[in-house]
């Protein structure tokens, strides 16, 4: 199923069933898809990363999809990705890329790995409306060990929406973490929607 205009729905609250049956019918156009309209935050992610974390430390690519986010890392200069995904079908993708140390399926609402297997996460997209809640947050940053480092991005409807906002207001306003980076760009240019890129410092 192609989702090559993008329908608003994508960014609206549903429930993780919904969620990946839209990711399941999605996978084999994915890639193209988000390609045309210019997909670029798993880029700017990667390179704000690069800025403040060992290349050679291993990062975690948490709701890694296809793989777009681990090849951005790889690109940037990383040396060894890992990536789970809560989809069996866009994990098959990206099993195909070569660009994964190790991938498997994880489970919504259960912690992918023990907490400090990695000092730094990244989560392209994956909090967001639409897609996980923003206490995943939460769960992502309890997973790091002290100093770890997690990035990610918000959209533009993310943004909108005080959930989100407020759940990261939070986080820095009772010292979980810090942030180190923010920046506001380019997501899906060819549709007219940007991002922030986030880089956060647990405490």
């Amino acid at each position: 199923m192609s989702k090559d205009n993008f329908d608003p729905k994508l960014w609206t609250p549903r429930s993780v069933e919904e969620t990946q049956a839209i990711y399941r019918d999605w996978a084999s156009t994915y890639d193209d898809d988000v390609l045309k309209s210019g997909y670029v935050t798993p880029i700017r992610i990667a390179t704000a990363l690069a800025k403040h974390a060992g290349l050679g430390m291993p990062v975690l690519d948490f709701g890694c999809g296809t793989g777009l986010s681990g090849q951005a890392l790889i690109d940037a200069g990383f040396t060894t990705v890992d990536g789970t995904d809560i989809n069996p079908e866009m994990l098959d993708l990206a099993k195909g890329k070569a660009i994964y140390r190790k991938l498997w399926k994880s489970e919504p609402d259960e912690a992918p790995v023990d907490v400090g297997a990695y000092q730094t996460i990244i989560a392209t997209g994956v909090v967001s409306l639409g897609a996980a809640p923003p206490e995943t947050l939460d769960m992502l940053l309890n997973l790091l060990p002290s100093q770890g480092l997690l990035a990610l991005s918000f959209n533009d409807p993310t943004l909108a929406h005080e959930s989100y906002t407020s759940k990261l207001d939070g986080i820095l306003e009772d010292g979980s973490a810090s942030m180190i980076e923010r920046e506001h760009g380019p997501h899906l240019p060819e549709k007219g929607m940007g991002s922030d890129v986030i880089v956060l410092r647990k405490a």
